[in-house]
């Protein structure tokens, strides 16, 4: 019986695939004519963390709730393959319009090590398209405040109205702007904290999982902002 496998490169997904002698473990090793990568074929794996499709499924799985040690359960993988994923992932996000016509900002509390470490997430939201327009981290603060609406600027964003609660740090940042205050008008946003806080384990209300180091943290916002606004990672 002849098997036949279709082999793909895991770095360029190329199939213009060759052989190219033995590893020293007696292996197959194989050599895209595209991108000049040598690999082994996933058929011929020992560890299943080093399969070209398992980054996308943790990264995925990330997205969906699921947190870092489920995931190397589920995977049958090394926490550190679970960690290293996560953190060397980079996804740029820019807004999709150069043009608002409503955006609404709020502020969502997380920690990074301890409860007492409180880090805000302050952003501005897009009801109409679900899009996360923009964000920064810092303290819940006027100075933190400040910085989102300059970085809505030096995006290249305008809007015609923006909505807020009534906290005061947030009257005084957008008070050059059509700002127009009140909880009746943040119902979008206010949605979309309850979304995140389901979508990032570590985002949970009650909960085990949390964040130890903040670069891993911010990682995994990034992460589940690049999936909301464009349905895959």
């Amino acid at each position: 019986m002849k098997i036949e496998i279709t082999l793909q490169c895991p770095a360029c997904s190329g199939t213009e695939i060759k052989k190219n002698g033995k590893k020293s473990n007696g292996k197959q090793n194989y050599y895209c004519n595209n991108c000049n990568k040598q690999f082994i074929g996933d058929h011929a794996l020992s560890y299943k963390g080093c399969h070209s499709e398992l980054k996308q499924k943790i990264l995925l799985m990330f997205t969906r709730g699921v947190g870092v040690r489920d995931i190397a359960e589920i995977e049958k993988i090394s926490i550190n393959k679970v960690l290293s994923t996560l953190t060397n992932s980079n996804y740029e996000i820019k807004p999709k319009q150069s043009h608002y016509d409503e955006l609404e900002v709020d502020e969502l509390w997380t920690y990074v090590g301890s409860k007492k470490n409180k880090v805000w997430l302050i952003y501005a939201y897009h009801r109409e398209t679900g899009e996360i327009v923009a964000w920064v981290w810092g303290k819940r603060n006027f100075s933190t405040a400040r910085n989102l609406r300059k970085k809505i600027t030096e995006l290249g964003v305008t809007f015609d109205t923006i909505y807020t609660d009534d906290w005061a740090s947030f009257i005084k940042a957008f008070k050059f702007d059509n700002h127009v205050i009140g909880k009746a008008n943040t119902v979008g946003i206010e949605g979309n904290n309850c979304r995140l806080r389901h979508r990032i384990r570590r985002a949970y209300r009650k909960t085990c999982c949390f964040s130890k180091k903040l670069y891993n943290h911010v990682k995994s916002f990034d992460l589940t902002f690049f999936y909301i606004n464009f349905g895959h990672v």
